[in-house]
This record gives structure tokens, sequence and C-alpha cells, in this order.
């Protein structure tokens, strides 16, 4: 039987303790152990980015990512990404374009798009494209998406 051990880290600014075996998923341990149900499982394997998150300020797959590798770190889901009843302007720009049809795919979209907007804060399309790419959208809205990210670089004021 897996030991479970203490595992310490940081979910949109709020210190956890959670109390599980160290191999499994930080998608896992978000929505069955601390009830934060807007990141989503997609396809399990790290291929479509539904379950997209930060971690340390960088985009990763918790589907296929071990809690363990969260110890210490600080994690941002998408119910982290609002201040309040403001809106993140990803958030704000999604939302304009509307940029979903099901939205199963948007917070892992809007993850993957703020994580590229602290990368580049003015990128072209082509590089939009290119940082999109991993984030799979079955309802193909693909064109709206693109959209919301080049309002989110205009919002952002850069």
């Amino acid at each position: 039987m897996p030991e479970v051990v203490p595992i310490a880290f940081t979910v949109n600014n709020k210190s956890v303790t959670v109390q599980t075996e160290r191999s499994r998923s930080i998608l896992e341990v978000l929505r069955e152990d601390l009830h934060l149900t807007g990141t989503k499982y997609g396809c399990g394997e790290g291929a479509c980015g539904a379950c997209s998150v930060l971690v340390d300020g960088k985009q990763v797959l918790t589907c296929t990512t071990p809690v363990a590798e969260a110890e210490g770190k600080s994690i941002t889901t998408i119910e982290g990404l609002a201040e309040g009843d403001s809106l993140h302007p990803v958030q704000q720009a999604f939302l304009a374009d509307e940029a979903f049809q099901c939205g199963y795919c948007t917070p892992g979209m809007i993850i993957c798009t703020v994580a590229l907007l602290q990368r580049n804060t003015n990128p072209s399309n082509g590089e939009i494209r290119d940082a999109m790419n991993g984030q799979l959208c079955r309802c193909c809205g693909y064109e709206r998406i693109t959209q919301a990210v080049q309002r989110a670089v205009e919002m952002s004021g850069r």
C-alpha cells in the first residue's frame, strides 16, 4: 500500500497541506481534496491542456504531474485568477469575445493565455497559435479563442 504523507504548497494564495500519496496527480488533489473543480480532466495523458494550471507562474498539465512536484510551490488555478469580483483581463477577453461554446476547455485555454502573456507581452498571431497548439477545443472555437487572446493583449495595454 502506498505511503500517505503530508504535502504542503500554496493554492490561489492560500497555504494548504494535504495528506496523500506522493504519486497522485495534482489534478486529483485539486478536484477531489481541495474541491477546486475549475481545472478539468480532459484526456488524462497531458495532450489536451484542459487540466492546465500555473505552478510558480509556468503552465503545467496537472493530469500527468504528481502532487509531490507541487511541494513548496505556488499553484494558481482558474479560480485564483480573478481578484474578488474583478475578472482577470484574460477572463474578461474570453467573455467579451465569447471564446467558448461548451466551456470545458476554457479554463485551460485561459491559463495557457495567462502563461503566454507572462512570457511574451505582445505575441504575434503565429506566436499565439504556437503557444495554444497544445490546447484542444472539441467545439473547434479556435478563431474566437485566438481573437480573445488578441483582445487580452490589447486590454493589457501592451
